[in-house]
């Protein structure tokens, strides 16, 4: 075959690379012409991705339950990688920041529209005894949820709402102490911290903080507030982030909150098949008041934050 033009200045550019590299480009060839061809499920590690689930009980509806928890946090992974090229990004722009906003929306919208799988593609029975083998295991674990808040709002806007103001000035130790998800996994009858909670602390605690201390200049709020405070336009990033906060602060744990509704009927007391999370009040949006960018909300809005959402499901429910 006859060597083109196009052929020839490639094989130069690769040369130079290699020789800049202080490599032998012969040799890199080599390699190209005894290597097998690329296939599909050797490059996304199918056979691998298929054989990571494996149920503890043997009801079916278990192995959905797995599925779609992974299939959930590679959702966060996904999140995740854009809000570390956000944060990055030497020359950011607010062009590029909407752009990955909008992506993270993405992911965020096919979780919320599919959690359809959790709340109705499983058998109660099944769930309530397949469950109960899984203590004191619970989604309530799941560190890269809470990484995507960190990277997403000013951390005193994760401290619990009755101490918010009272440690606005606090370290990032003192305001950890009362983040306000500890309070979703106490025991109701103490108030001790439950199994559940002393695991994820002691899994996570220190990685948080050093994400905390990492993006105290580079979450998506602290960015908003400096490009806005520039007169660039932010209109368009703001829409994004109030569908973040919507995403994330109401629409996430709403699905939850049905999910557990439909399964653990009424009374955590009676079913403590959460890891013995206080879902009643953790999950209800209406109650946690937690809000990313409350300068982007109206007071009204502000107000009413997550009522008519739990309002409507109740009532689905109850139907």
């Amino acid at each position: 075959m006859e060597l083109t033009p196009e052929i020839k200045s490639k094989l130069d550019k690769l040369q130079e690379k290699y020789e800049a590299m202080g490599q032998d480009m012969a040799a890199y060839l080599d390699g190209l012409l005894y290597a097998d061809f690329l296939t599909y499920w050797d490059y996304i590690h199918l056979d691998t991705l298929l054989s990571l689930q494996n149920p503890k009980t043997p009801f079916p509806d278990e192995e959905i339950f797995i599925m779609y928890h992974q299939i959930t946090e590679l959702y966060f992974k996904l999140c995740l990688h854009e809000c570390k090229q956000i944060a990055e990004q030497a020359d950011l722009t607010v062009e590029f920041f909407t752009a990955r906003v909008k992506r993270i929306n993405a992911y965020f919208n096919a979780l919320t529209s599919s959690f359809e799988v959790m709340v109705d593609g499983m058998e109660k029975e099944q769930f309530l005894k397949f469950r109960m083998s899984l203590l004191p295991a619970s989604g309530f674990q799941s560190g890269q949820y809470r990484m995507i808040e960190i990277c997403a709002t000013d951390f005193t806007r994760l401290v619990d709402k009755s101490k918010r103001e009272e440690l606005a000035n606090a370290t990032i130790e003192e305001k950890f102490e009362y983040i306000y998800w500890k309070f979703g996994a106490t025991e109701l009858s103490s108030g001790k911290q439950t199994l559940t909670l002393k695991q994820f602390i002691s899994k996570y605690a220190t990685q948080f903080l050093q994400l905390v201390k990492d993006r105290e200049h580079t979450n998506f709020s602290a960015l908003y507030t400096k490009f806005a405070e520039q007169g660039q336009d932010v209109s368009a990033l703001a829409e994004e982030l109030r569908k973040l906060d919507l995403f994330v602060n109401v629409e996430w744990p709403l699905s939850h909150y049905k999910s557990a509704v439909r399964y653990l009927e009424k009374d955590p007391v009676d079913i403590a098949a959460t890891g013995g999370t206080n879902w009643q009040k953790y999950l209800p949006p209406r109650f946690q008041k937690r809000i990313f960018y409350p300068f982007l909300w109206t007071a009204e809005q502000l107000e009413e934050w997550g009522k008519s959402w739990v309002l409507s499901v109740l009532k689905t429910i109850k139907k």
